[in-house]
């Protein structure tokens, strides 16, 4: 039998269970718990905090963001990682050393979280940089189409080698744009050729080998007036054009950017039906709420396949591995330029 998960991924308010979230993470509707900098002191208590949410439901899908420089959550007990645009940058100088560096580095991140009891870290970052999105930057790989891809692959070819599903993101991409999600509506006003031939390669190149894709609540009006997380025809080309066959992850719809969906419940609604599998909200327990509400009776099946599979490592056994001990001194000593 094909196990199914609930669609609503929610956080938590701080880095020990409430009993108030033992009883809303036993709704059906509830498939996954994302964990913030609040929810996080260290790699042990973080595990222990995973334990705990396991013995409520051991099916739960664990995620957090871990993409190292300024987007890395959880940072004592594991390895500081530097942003993802130093390795880019490392590529120019020595592309096949940088190549197996980010391989490295997503294996590394794999096992870590793995040990910490996590099922996924929402990573890699496939934007292309523009050079002036803030909320971007130096998440990303870099500006040139080409060496995203690169680099991005070989981290994903890491994360696997370590158990572990990857999930790019912003889908079309979120690199052309200055405004912040978070904070309002960006609009991309470019063609859909300038997008095909630069921010859509990365998905293109990439999409067979993602376990998730988290699409930008961002509209590209030459396409779509919806933001790509709500727009059935973006979503339609990720699953048919690209060939994408894992789970799709909304960014998170209590942001500005996914608003002017309407109500929570709404947002969730045309999220849903536009093809999305796992709806994000966060940081708004009351839209959480409504949103678990109105998905009663729903599952997917493509992210409960995203669960982390195998025996965990653990977090004191990984200075043991020879791996370990060198990629980990490689990245603290980049992240601390």
């Amino acid at each position: 039998m094909t196990q199914t998960l609930g669609p609503v991924m929610l956080d938590l308010e701080g880095p020990r269970l409430r009993d108030e979230e033992r009883e809303l993470l036993v709704q059906p509707a509830v498939g996954g718990v994302i964990l913030f900098a609040r929810n996080v002191e260290n790699a042990a208590q973080v595990r222990e905090l995973c334990r705990s949410i396991r013995e409520v439901r051991s099916d739960l899908l664990l995620a957090i963001d871990q993409e190292g420089g300024r987007v890395q959550r959880l940072r004592e007990g594991v390895t500081r990682l530097p942003a993802m645009s130093r390795l880019g940058r490392e590529y120019l100088a020595a592309p096949e050393v940088a190549r197996r560096l980010c391989q490295d580095t997503g294996w590394l991140l794999g096992m870590e979280m793995a040990a910490c009891g996590l099922d996924l870290s929402f990573a890699p970052v496939l934007d292309v940089d523009a050079g002036h999105s803030t909320v971007i930057g130096d998440r990303s790989f870099g500006g040139d189409p080409e060496i995203v891809t690169t680099l991005a692959g070989a981290f994903i070819e890491g994360l696997n080698e370590a158990g572990m599903a990857a999930v790019g993101k912003h889908f079309p991409g979120h690199g052309g744009v200055a405004a912040d999600s978070h904070h309002e509506l960006p609009v991309d006003e470019r063609p859909l050729e300038a997008l095909r031939k630069r921010d859509l390669i990365p998905f293109d190149a990439l999409s067979s080998r993602l376990g998730g894709v988290m699409p930008a609540h961002v509209v590209y009006p030459a396409f779509d007036h919806r933001p790509a997380g709500f727009s059935p025809a973006w979503l339609g080309m990720l699953r048919e054009s690209l060939g994408f066959k894992g789970a799709i992850f909304s960014d998170d719809l209590s942001m500005a950017g996914a608003r002017t969906a309407g109500a929570p419940a709404e947002r969730a609604r045309q999220a849903l039906e536009a093809g999305c599998d796992m709806l994000l909200v966060c940081n708004d327990r009351a839209a959480a709420l409504e949103v678990v509400a109105a998905c009663e009776g729903r599952a997917s099946k493509r992210a409960a396949k995203l669960r982390y599979g195998r025996a965990r490592p653990e977090l004191d056994a990984l200075g043991a591995l020879s791996r370990w001990r060198r990629v980990h001194a490689r990245l603290e000593a980049m992240a601390a330029d």
